[in-house]
């Protein structure tokens, strides 16, 4: 039961911390302090949806349905490109963005949207939580919901700590030049993730 959970832990930390569109997203926002914990909470709730659909079985439906992330790969793909652009132009403005003011900080609506979008339009996601944690899952078969847990929380406790250690990194980000570095490496990351998926 705990190795289940233990092993479920550490398989879900090792999919979530690579540097991704969804991570990309968490770092600037907590950065900015804008809706971190609603951010880190749609996250995680999300992970946790597809985690625990891979290990109720939803990956062999999707295995047997590759089409769906197919419909999925080029939305996520145009998303991806679309979200790159805006990364560009803010570089290009940074002066525009160098204080973190009140009058800045955009709807909790949008702020989800684009969190959702960055989350269930990335192919990816599907392919880490649901085929291949809900793959992995198999291999305990009296004690899934354990593994499920495990990986859960690593999901909880990553986005967590990653919206709210940002704002440690703030004294850097008091620099012009900090910001524009940050908008084109998280440009240059959609377009990276965008391209792949079309290949």
């Amino acid at each position: 039961m705990l190795n289940s959970a233990l092993h479920g832990f550490v398989m879900g930390l090792s999919l979530i911390v690579p540097i991704g569109a969804q991570n990309a997203f968490v770092l600037k926002q907590g950065l900015k302090q804008q809706h971190v914990f609603a951010i880190c909470l749609c996250c995680a709730l999300s992970d946790a949806i597809l985690i625990s659909a891979g290990v109720l079985g939803f990956s062999e439906l999707i295995v047997l349905h590759p089409h769906w992330l197919n419909i999925t790969k080029y939305f996520g793909a145009t998303f991806l490109l679309v979200y790159g652009v805006q990364h560009f132009y803010q570089a290009w403005k940074a002066e525009l963005r160098l204080e973190i003011s009140s009058n800045e900080v955009p709807s909790l609506c949008k702020v989800l949207f684009i969190c959702l979008g960055l989350t269930w339009l990335n192919p990816h996601v599907y392919l880490d939580t649901v085929v291949l944690l809900g793959s992995i899952s198999t291999q305990y078969p009296n004690t899934q919901l354990y593994f499920a847990l495990g990986a859960v929380i690593a999901s909880f406790l990553f986005f967590f700590s990653l919206g709210y250690a940002a704002r440690l990194l703030q004294p850097i980000f008091q620099q012009p030049k900090a910001w524009k570095i940050l908008d084109v490496l998280i440009g240059c990351v959609m377009w990276l993730i965008a391209i792949s998926l079309l290949k």
